[in-house]
């Protein structure tokens, strides 16, 4: 074989797990394939062939034969065999991958140079690839096993891809935002974060507040328009719940991550500002909720040493209670968008939904500035009032194991908008039904009692608490909380005012203002694949 140039494609006979195969590398489709071939010539592909996209092979070796048998059987009549090694990407079950490696063996060491030489060379065109990452490790998250996960699973996989790394093992809440502030960020390809969902908010608020300050941006003015970053955010799922990976990858397993880092991939997401009174409470990715989410979470902040059953036991803590809140609801609809919230269209690998709801954005936000269409102060927002059993918002699906399909199935990840979802005032027995719902294939919003919009900003303002009753009533629930027996079944027993739950935190002020800033940080990720391929394990 002469030289052949990297926009030409190879074919050859060579040999793989003793079977004489033949192989092919097209450049121009950034395809590698192989198949069996044991009588003369290439062949045609059969159903048995293996296809690799070059994006997914992670690094090719030259592989040592010395010692090796293999002179025996009829495959091998070489007087002095060579072979590379191909580490690649293969598809699992349920959205996983794994780390899978095939060895070609060449009768001439000419032809083993040449197919060496251009699948290298094939690599170094993949230039989103990570070289150097700064990696947080959360030792506490979860079950504690951040450290052992990252060291056991993904640093081999790091280290085969030549990927550089510097780790932060933390040591205090807010440690990961501190160093995001402090540290010279220029020199990584990306952050990697191992941990559960309190560990990737606390990366993504470091990097978000770094990138508004180094451009000079208010994160507390509320009309403010933020600057996207230009690093990207891998997260290795050590944590008890996982939801924004799950939401992203479709699993929360450690080496699927990893190896999407490795390939360079990336998702683009929104984030919510969340603010009160002109001052930044936080960011908010996945789940805003008040209400029945807001008592929970706050509940648990006060069982830290039950662990992770704590979720379970003031979540049944909190069902029981049956608390609704009074308040009004504001809210922008999302124009712009091209899906709706009930169109069981989920947001999935190369979202059509997501590109076209960007575009028709960045159209109104170029009218508006120019003055061709209305702005938002004379855009129509819609207000409802009532009382709530819980006010929910999310970015995303908020896919987990416990809840594959999440709090909203078709929310999109990037589009721009939040899935605001209202349950109104009803009796237990329907907001059980509501929550099982949540665990199956059900339409969850087929409720008289639910609402969901698609929006870009809302605000909520709670009732202010009436003076409590004077009372020996009165006083005893202000010591032990409305008595439920006082009411019937179907009543929901009325609180003055929740906290709001925004990614596991607990914020105190029931009043806030939302806004939803489109694609404004981008993730190690592509999004869930659909309908996954399992591949033989060639």
């Amino acid at each position: 074989p002469g030289a052949m140039g990297a926009a030409e494609p190879l074919r050859s006979v060579l040999w793989v797990k003793q079977q004489r195969c033949a192989v092919s590398l097209d450049p121009a489709r950034a395809l590698l394939r192989w198949w069996r071939s044991p009588g003369p010539g290439a062949g045609d592909p059969g159903a048995d062939a293996c296809t690799v996209p070059i994006s997914e092979i992670i690094t090719v070796e030259e592989t040592d034969v010395n010692g090796k048998q293999y002179s025996s059987g009829k495959w091998q009549k070489m007087e002095k065999p060579y072979a590379f090694t191909v580490h690649r990407v293969r598809r699992a079950r349920r959205h996983r991958w794994r780390w899978a490696q095939v060895t070609f063996w060449c009768p001439e060491e000419q032809l083993y140079h040449l197919w060496l030489q251009t699948l290298r060379e094939l690599l170094e065109t993949l230039t989103s690839r990570p070289k150097h990452l700064l990696v947080f490790i959360n030792p506490l998250g979860g079950r504690g096993q951040g450290k052992r996960i990252y060291e056991k699973k993904v640093a081999p996989l790091f280290t085969l891809a030549s990927i550089t790394t510097e780790i932060i093992v933390t040591e205090r809440a807010n440690h990961a935002k501190e160093s995001l502030y402090e540290l010279n960020i220029d020199k990584y390809d990306g952050i990697v974060c191992v941990g559960g969902d309190g560990m990737f908010s606390e990366v993504l608020h470091g990097l978000v507040g770094r990138t508004q300050r180094d451009a000079g941006v208010d994160q507390n003015q509320p009309r403010a328009t933020l600057v996207p970053s230009p690093l990207r955010i891998g997260i290795i799922p050590a944590g008890s719940t996982d939801c924004v990976c799950y939401s992203t990858v479709g699993t929360n397993d450690a080496e699927t991550s990893a190896l999407h880092i490795i390939v360079g991939d990336s998702l683009s997401m929104d984030v919510s500002a969340v603010h009160h009174d002109s001052t930044l409470l936080r960011y908010s990715v996945s789940l805003l909720g008040y209400g029945f989410y807001g008592d929970i979470i706050k509940d648990s902040e006060r069982k830290r040493w039950m662990g992770l059953i704590r979720y379970d036991f003031s979540g049944l803590k909190t069902f029981f209670s049956h608390h609704c809140y009074e308040g009004t609801v504001s809210f922008l609809p999302a124009q712009h968008t091209v899906g709706s919230p009930r169109d069981r269209k989920p947001c999935r690998a190369g979202c059509p939904v997501c590109r076209q709801s960007r575009q028709q954005l960045e159209e109104e936000q170029k009218r508006s500035l120019y003055g061709l269409d209305g702005t938002e102060e004379v855009e129509e927002w819609k207000v409802l009032c009532g009382q709530f059993l819980a006010i929910n918002a999310t970015n995303m699906s908020c896919a987990c194991p416990r809840s594959p399909q999440g709090l909203s199935p078709a929310a999109h990840l990037g589009d721009g908008s939040s899935d605001l979802i209202l349950i109104r005032k009803c009796s237990r027995f329907n907001f059980l039904r509501f929550l099982v719902r949540h665990t199956n294939q059900g339409d969850q919003f087929d409720f008289t009692f639910v609402e969901v919009y698609r929006v870009k900003k809302f605000q909520f303002v709670s009732k202010p608490a009436e003076e409590e009753d004077s009372s020996v009533l009165g006083r005893g629930k202000k010591r032990l909380g409305p008595l439920c027996s006082e009411h019937p079944t179907s009543c929901c027993c009325r609180s003055s005012r929740s906290s709001w739950n925004c990614d596991g935190e607990v914020l105190s002020s029931p009043a806030i203002e939302v806004r939803v800033h489109c694609q404004l940080v981008r993730l190690f990720a592509r999004g869930i694949e659909e309908s996954p391929k399992q591949e033989s394990r060639g």
